[in-house]
């Protein structure tokens, strides 16, 4: 029953999250993780659909190579409403590239 209540309300909007993943450690990688889960979950709570990559692919590095994550990514923002940009992503060159094609794309970015 709750479901099909659920199904009439209005749409969510889904947020993508911006910041960065790569450390120099794994200790690190898990911190930026951690990092990014504080702002998606900040966003569900504000009644958004939200797309956090650090925890989509958090610790899958040396599966595949860098280029299908990062590929996977960038169509995932492709299909975006809004943008959300983390603090420290001007250190990241991944998230200086998600950046830009949002901003191609013009998309709504929101900076925390």
């Amino acid at each position: 029953m709750a479901e099909k209540k659920y199904l009439k309300k209005k749409d969510m909007k889904i947020v993508y999250i911006i910041g960065p993943y790569r450390a120099k450690t794994i200790y690190g990688i898990v911190q930026n993780i951690g990092r990014a889960e504080r702002v998606a979950l900040k966003y569900w709570k504000k009644g958004y659909a939200v797309i956090c990559p650090h925890k989509n692919t958090a610790l899958l590095d040396g599966y595949l190579l860098d280029d299908v994550w990062l590929k996977g990514d960038w169509e995932i923002i492709k299909r975006s409403d809004i943008i959300v940009v983390m603090k420290n992503w001007r250190r990241s060159e991944g998230s200086k590239v998600e950046v830009e094609l949002a901003k191609k794309l013009k998309k709504k970015i929101r900076y925390e």
